[in-house]
């Protein structure tokens, strides 16, 4: 047993190999009833130790079949709106003033909670002599509707409540860390696609300035916010299929989740019904109140001007989300065609698959309609953010750095390469189960891998530069492009993978 003290009261958690570890702490009231919606407000005091020694509830969601190969992403069954909680891995309860990462989990903002067991945060705790903190937010529907105008006011939700319950989180961890050992001074939030892209939104974020300190958004940056005019519509379809009148908020108050749940399913059709709505619905919105503008327009503008950046991705994202797409499977050049004109226009599309197809060629595999369309999926959703938001940085004059993670999984015969949450494993340093060995791989290559990543991760937590032995020197991402390749064979390349990045110069990257 081990007891520590917050604003709102005393907890009570266990000590486990040296680490005293809490769990299910609340940051903030439970969002139910009229609160529904509402931006969080913290939560009541209370005198007596509350137990602090197993995960809160994660916020209603329905899992991905496509994430059901790994169980270390299972949240289990316990699911509840009463879900603002947080958990929290330290090496002591003193004054050691340690540097502090908080994870944002990921999940296409609709799955996902700070308990699965892939970022349990003890390794990296102990390795880095850190304090570690997972979180959990509002997801889907209850997280991410903009029903302000819909409603006319009467819920005055601004579609990005579950950004407000991480920047929730973040206060809290600035107003208690230090009572876990942790340095409120130095706070790194880190996450990895939906988290990334979240990490990305409180780089312009207003209400998270001065919260934290140094950000690693992984696979995921600053390009993911509906417009408020997509907002709306996308709100306007949900509740229209959901059956509820939108000035009825008496029943979207009390209406159980399950119902949004069902709901949300529906509307995984809606792209091909209205394609401006996309295949994410649920996303951080531009309010103009909450998110001003867009992540990298704000970016660009100075918002996170004085805050080092740690950017980066994976060299086969999409892989990894292919299979929720049957249709790729019979793609043929003509439906590529359609497919990159819908994505880049028609005056470029072309120029695109060619490209495309040489540097798939060149990578050794077979340049299928497929192949192509994953290889620029990978570069348009996610590592030309990554770019776009170095770059933003580095003219800031403020430190960026960036990766590109090439490492593949051996799971279906290698068919998932480098793909998307891959290097989750390594980062965590979970690499002890059999099932996430079937995924990230094993041996001397891959533990010295996840070493040499938790290293970096924790040395940029420690002084905002990612530098360490086991990697070398690793210069700010500059007009040389400077990336850190992480993979079977780990070292610094200048502008890695080039002729593909130059294809998007002028494009639309980032949309899902």
């Amino acid at each position: 047993m081990t007891i520590a003290h917050t604003l709102s009261g005393p907890v009570e958690g266990v000590v486990e190999n040296d680490l005293h570890i809490f769990k299910g702490i609340p940051y903030a009231a439970p969002p139910l009833g009229e609160r529904r919606w509402l931006a969080p407000v913290p939560h009541a005091p209370w005198e007596q130790p509350r137990l602090a020694q197993r995960f809160g509830s994660a916020a209603p969601q329905t899992p991905l079949a496509a994430l059901e190969v790994l169980a270390a992403f299972d949240v289990g069954s316990d699911i509840a709106e009463d879900c603002l909680t947080l958990n929290v891995w330290t090496p002591g309860l003193d004054d050691a003033r340690r540097p502090v990462l908080v994870w944002i989990h990921g999940g296409a903002f609709v799955i996902g909670a700070g308990s699965q067991a892939l970022y349990d945060g003890a390794h990296l705790a102990a390795k880095g002599d850190a304090v570690v903190v997972t979180i959990n937010y509002r997801l889907g529907a209850l997280g991410f509707l903009h029903l302000n105008e819909i409603t006319g006011g009467r819920i005055p939700s601004s579609g990005n409540e579950g950004l407000l319950d991480q920047a929730a989180a973040l206060a809290w961890v600035r107003d208690n860390i230090a009572h876990f050992g942790g340095d409120p001074g130095n706070v790194t939030i880190f996450g990895e696609s939906a988290g990334g892209m979240s990490v990305g939104c409180h780089l312009a974020l207003p209400g998270s300035r001065g919260l934290f300190h140094k950000a690693i958004p992984q696979s995921g940056a600053c390009h993911t916010a509906n417009t408020r005019e997509l907002a709306l519509r996308v709100a306007e379809v949900f509740l229209d299929r959901l059956g509820i009148d939108p000035t009825d908020v008496d029943t979207l108050r009390t209406l159980p989740p399950e119902r949004f749940l069902e709901t949300q399913g529906q509307m995984t059709d809606v792209a091909d019904i209205d394609p401006e709505i996309g295949g994410m619905p649920f996303q951080p919105c531009v309010d103009g109140t909450v998110l001003p503008t867009t992540p990298i327009e704000a970016v660009r503008s100075g918002s996170a001007a004085g805050i080092p950046v740690l950017a980066g991705s994976t060299l086969d994202e999409w892989k990894l989300l292919a299979p929720s797409d049957p249709a790729l499977l019979t793609l043929d050049a003509a439906g590529l065609q359609e497919r990159l004109v819908a994505a880049v226009g028609e005056s470029a599309a072309a120029r695109v698959a060619e490209t495309y197809t040489k540097a798939v060629t060149q990578r050794g595999t077979e340049a299928t309609p497929p192949e192509v369309f994953i290889a620029t999926e990978t570069d348009r959703v996610f590592r030309m953010p990554a770019l776009q938001l170095a770059e933003a940085q580095r003219d800031q004059n403020t430190p960026a750095y960036n990766y590109l993670f090439t490492w593949k999984s051996p799971a279906l015969g290698g068919m998932l390469g480098a793909c998307h949450a891959l290097e989750l494993c390594f980062v965590f340093g979970t690499l002890d189960s059999a099932n996430n060995r079937a995924f990230s791989g094993s041996g001397t290559e891959c533990d010295a891998l996840a070493s040499a990543i938790q290293d970096a991760w924790l040395a940029f937590a420690r002084s905002g530069n990612p530098s360490t032995p086991a990697l070398g020197g690793w210069p700010v991402y500059g007009p040389a492009r400077e990336t850190m390749i992480l993979g079977a064979s780990c070292g610094l390349e200048e502008a890695p993978y080039e002729a593909e990045r130059s294809a998007w110069d002028g494009l639309p990257v980032g949309t899902i």
